[in-house]
């Protein structure tokens, strides 16, 4: 490896400024960081503390945090595949369909991935060549996480567009990474949600029927086939007392859904990878949780009679994208609360607000898109009351000591 790092380090010198590939810096340095621990510490003087921990290291245990859910999702796109085209009869999977299962989800999700961090990466490389900055490595989440928050069947073109229009509107024009206001894959998915609403919604998008990379299985879908998820359904319904599935259903994630959100304990686990880490808050995964949970409860015991109300408090917990909004985007550390009290009240906002809009506006079954980007919206307000707050009580404390002391 020490052989390696010095003929890398020598074939960096054409990257430096004077040397023959000097206009390409920015792209050497981004692979230079990611590669290797910096052995650089900052210009400025005074004592400084070197260590190997850096951001991007920090963004690399994040992706493995979400790897599980994308590895559980493309298992489930095959497995929707299956079921739709009468190949497989639940309750009878074999070792052979489950690996036919995954390979066909590989084959779907893997031009999702691609497509975003080529378009996504592509920009970022650019605009840091041209202002000669660093490659912020904030994308190397962000990259990750539009694929698994997207249906399967978002043509490519439009999942282009949509990270090509996050990355410039959401974060490059505040000033890239650690600037931007708002959580940059959710406004990729909310970018696609109002464009092009007809293939974020319904039954088709969400179910691969047709063919990969030319395999199709070679099946005609089932008759009474339907791809609409859950919350969409209960949506949509004229019955008031609809439940398309029972919880293990839901918390397994075999149902139709965006690939990486519909297994809980896949993003369980990636929870607790963030939360054993530091590097994600279980004081904003609990309050969204726990609100959430407390409301829905509350529209079940005083709320209208339709369906979405009367929907059990728990199944709103393990369908949907709450669960992993509240572990992989609410808890962003650029957009989200940053004081200890202001996650808890961030959580909470995020939480009932997500709840709200399920029970009350049919136009937005899912809620939790929106729920996240209006807790963007208020997490620097949040942040200024806590200080505030504790300034006021600092500044009551010392006024009080000082009139003791003049006694």
């Amino acid at each position: 490896m020490e052989k390696f790092y010095q003929l890398w380090k020598k074939f960096g010198k054409n990257f430096e400024e004077g040397g023959k590939l000097s206009w390409l810096s920015s792209f050497y340095d981004a692979f230079d960081t990611f590669l290797f621990t910096p052995q650089t510490t900052a210009k400025r003087l005074g004592a400084q503390i070197h260590d190997g921990s850096d951001s991007k290291r920090t963004m690399i245990i994040v992706v493995m945090a979400l790897v599980p859910a994308m590895l559980f999702g493309m298992f489930n796109v095959g497995y929707q595949h299956l079921l739709a085209t009468g190949e497989l009869v639940k309750g009878a999977m074999t070792a052979a369909l489950w690996w036919k299962a995954f390979g066909f989800g590989f084959l779907a999700v893997l031009p999702l991935i691609l497509v975003s961090y080529i378009t996504g990466l592509g920009i970022e490389f650019c605009v840091a060549q041209y202002k000669h900055e660093e490659v912020a490595e904030g994308f190397l989440v962000t990259g990750f996480i539009i694929p698994l928050i997207v249906p399967i069947n978002t043509p490519l073109w439009m999942v282009a567009i949509a990270t090509a229009f996050a990355v410039v509107f959401a974060k490059e024009v505040f000033g890239g990474t650690g600037y931007n206001i708002f959580n940059v894959a959710l406004i990729a998915r909310a970018f696609l949600f109002f464009a092009y609403p007809t293939h974020m919604t319904g039954d088709e998008p969400f179910v691969r029927t047709g063919s990969t990379w030319g395999w199709d299985g070679g099946h005609a879908l089932v008759d009474g086939f339907t791809g609409a998820t859950p919350l969409t359904q209960i949506a949509t319904t004229t019955e008031t007392n609809l439940m398309p599935m029972d919880f293990w259903t839901a918390f397994n994630g075999l149902i139709p859904g965006s690939v990486g959100e519909t297994c809980v304990w896949a993003i369980a686990l990636g929870a607790l990878l963030l939360i054993c880490t530091g590097v994600a808050s279980w004081k904003t995964m609990l309050s969204i949780i726990v609100t959430a949970g407390f409301t829905a409860w509350l529209f079940n015991v005083c709320g209208p009679d339709t369906a979405v109300a009367n929907y059990p408090w728990y199944m709103h917990l393990v369908t949907g994208g709450l669960l992993f909004g509240a572990v992989f985007m609410a808890t962003d550390p650029v957009t989200s609360a940053r004081t200890e009290c202001g996650k808890w009240i961030y959580g909470c906002l995020i939480g009932f607000m997500v709840i709200l809009i399920r029970v009350l506006n049919a136009g937005y079954p899912e809620g939790m898109m929106l729920a996240i980007l209006l807790g963007n919206t208020f997490a620097p307000l949040i942040d200024w009351c806590v200080v505030q707050v504790n300034i006021n009580k600092r500044a009551k404390r010392s006024n009080s000591v000082s009139g003791k002391l003049a006694k």
